[in-house]
């Protein structure tokens, strides 16, 4: 049986105040879970008041993203070790705004994906197709590219640690939502490609999120669906109310 991940993608929101004064608001609001994985993942500046003060609770942490070198003269950029030492347990890679915004490749998550295994943390591979892709009904060939070439390479017991997260790009911030339908459908393609790849009993055991605009008010028919396994949050997980309801959806 897999277990829910619902994971907090804060993007760059949130000062070290506000980051402690979040954590400690889900932790109150959400105790202790034993069903699912709760993830929360500031921005690299609150990742270590975050690490202190999910303390005692059953929250994890992630980071948004990191580089595919463990050291080097790489300006700016952050390495797996030192999310590691932070107390990381995740990492999002390959999510649609960094290959929009900051040339994000199949490529570069690939590498990236192997060394997060390589470092101890848990990747966590955003995949998901733009409007005119869906319009143009190109949706299962971009996922199949973007699996292929950016999930594959791993060894079988990693690939079981795996967590993909489908967010169709035309959902991320738009208040738009796939229907649970087109949401599962994806998820279903998804994880009969993965068991292409690595074979049908890993595909069954890798987690598959989904994200694009989950709220408290969609997030239990979208988790009722057969191959959803959680979601990847943005706004909502900017609220501890919010993101708590979402976290606490009944089956």
């Amino acid at each position: 049986m897999r277990k829910f991940i619902l994971a907090g993608n804060w993007k760059m929101y949130k000062n070290t105040q506000e980051a402690k004064s979040l954590v400690e608001g889900l932790s109150q609001r959400l105790g202790k879970l034993s069903d699912r994985e709760v993830v929360v993942c500031p921005p690299f500046t609150s990742l270590a008041i975050a690490a202190e003060s999910i303390k005692g609770s059953s929250l994890k942490l992630g980071a948004q993203n990191m580089y595919w070198e463990d050291k080097g003269a790489f300006t700016g950029e952050i390495a797996p070790g030192m999310l590691k030492d932070t107390g990381c347990t995740y990492v999002i890679i390959g999510h649609s705004e960094r290959r929009q915004y900051f040339g994000e490749t199949d490529a570069t998550v690939n590498k990236k994906m192997k060394k997060a295994f390589q470092a101890g943390l848990l990747p966590i591979v955003c995949i998901g197709e733009t409007l005119a892709e869906r319009e143009s009904n190109k949706t299962f060939q971009v996922l199949e590219r973007q699996i292929r070439d950016g999930a594959s390479g791993l060894s079988a017991e990693e690939a079981k640690k795996l967590v993909v997260a489908y967010e169709p790009v035309w959902a991320i911030g738009t208040g738009k939502t796939a229907t649970p339908q087109q949401a599962e459908e994806a998820h279903k393609f998804i994880r009969q490609k993965l068991a292409e790849i690595y074979a049908p009993a890993i595909a069954e055991e890798i987690r598959i999120l989904y994200g694009g605009s989950v709220k408290p008010e969609n997030s239990k028919e979208l988790m009722g669906q057969a191959d959803i396994d959680g979601a990847l949050v943005g706004g909502a997980s900017l609220e501890a109310e919010s993101f708590s309801k979402i976290v606490n959806f009944e089956g």
